[in-house]
């Protein structure tokens, strides 16, 4: 009999209680229209800030019961695709308002009673924590998500201030911080370097998130290596979403050679842990992104030519727990 090793992978994985998605966005699933796609001004070819913006008009005529559809919809696949356990961003803003996260607390309800899965909830933000409408959404939701949710970007040249808001939130609620970092595929940014500072400066090591990671690929290596040491100071985690990522545009630019995926290759090899998400799903962010967690994982294993069986189980199961604070 031949041997499949991507079957006989998936298997271990279902064996070892199922996949875990550490970092969705369930509530846009399904969102994107064919007036999204053609032509090169198309809203999909937009750059990823542009698209922190356009999703308003979405956001703003979409019902309660509609993100409630929107999210169960993803779920069942979720589902289907052997997820057991998941963690997704709700946007918590003044253009949301509080209809996505109703609805996150319905479809939460909802996997564990009809789907036999366990969905955690995030605060996506947006439209950033320091403008005060901003941040009275962002303070509201603190007490229904079970993480607490980051975008230093959408605060742009106030990034610490947007990080010690995050970080002192996590203190007074006892909650964990997951935050989107580095997510440009450029050696300009540095996000990661400075979250990891801002924990040790809050003594909140152990407890926090990167999620994606992806310019930390285009360092020097030296950089790379003194960073992956400042992260285990840290207790620094990761989550990786390849697919998101893969689409990074070309530029002139000048860079080690890399691929725009968060380097597990030298990350696990340092110590630190890293899990596996899908990020978006069907919306103006990827557009044809289904949110199976297996294609997820290997484009992960082959970008990074990383083939350690036993870590990659880990990587799409324990590791993931463990950012949750499951485990």
């Amino acid at each position: 009999m031949q041997w499949m090793p991507l079957a006989a992978l998936k298997q271990k994985i279902l064996g070892a209680g199922g996949f875990v998605n550490a970092h969705a966005h369930f509530d846009r699933a399904y969102s994107v229209t064919p007036a999204d796609l053609p032509g090169a001004n198309a809203t999909v070819e937009r750059a990823l800030q542009e698209k922190w913006q356009l999703v308003d008009a979405w956001k703003r005529s979409t019902s309660e019961d509609d993100y409630f559809s929107h999210m169960t919809s993803a779920l069942r696949g979720q589902q289907e695709f052997g997820v057991r356990t998941a963690l997704t961003f709700v946007d918590c803003d003044p253009v949301a308002g509080t209809r996505a996260l109703s609805a996150a607390m319905r479809a939460k309800e909802y996997a564990a009673t009809q789907l036999q899965m366990r969905l955690l909830l995030a605060c996506q933000t947006l439209k950033g924590v320091l403008h005060p409408e901003a941040r009275r959404y962002f303070e509201m939701a603190l007490e229904k998500v079970d993480v607490i949710g980051g975008l230093p970007g959408a605060d742009k040249g106030r990034e610490e201030e947007h990080l010690d808001v995050l970080l002192a939130a996590a203190k007074s609620s006892k909650k964990r911080v997951h935050v989107h970092v580095d997510q440009n595929n450029d050696p300009a940014e540095r996000e990661t370097e400075q979250l990891a500072r801002a924990v040790i400066r809050h003594g909140l090591e152990g407890q926090v998130t990167a999620v994606h990671g992806i310019s930390i690929a285009c360092q020097t290596k030296a950089y790379r290596q003194d960073l992956y040491k400042l992260c285990r100071d840290a207790g620094l985690s990761f989550v990786a979403c390849p697919g998101a990522w893969l689409d990074a545009r070309r530029n002139e630019t000048l860079t080690p050679t890399h691929n725009a995926v968060t380097p597990i290759d030298e990350m696990i090899p340092a110590g630190l842990c890293v899990a596996l998400g899908s990020d978006n799903i069907s919306d103006i962010y990827k557009p044809f992104a289904d949110g199976d967690m297996m294609t997820e994982l290997r484009m992960l294993l082959e970008s990074t030519h990383f083939y350690d069986t036993q870590e990659l189980v880990r990587i799409a199961t324990d590791n993931g727990r463990r950012v949750l604070g499951l485990d």
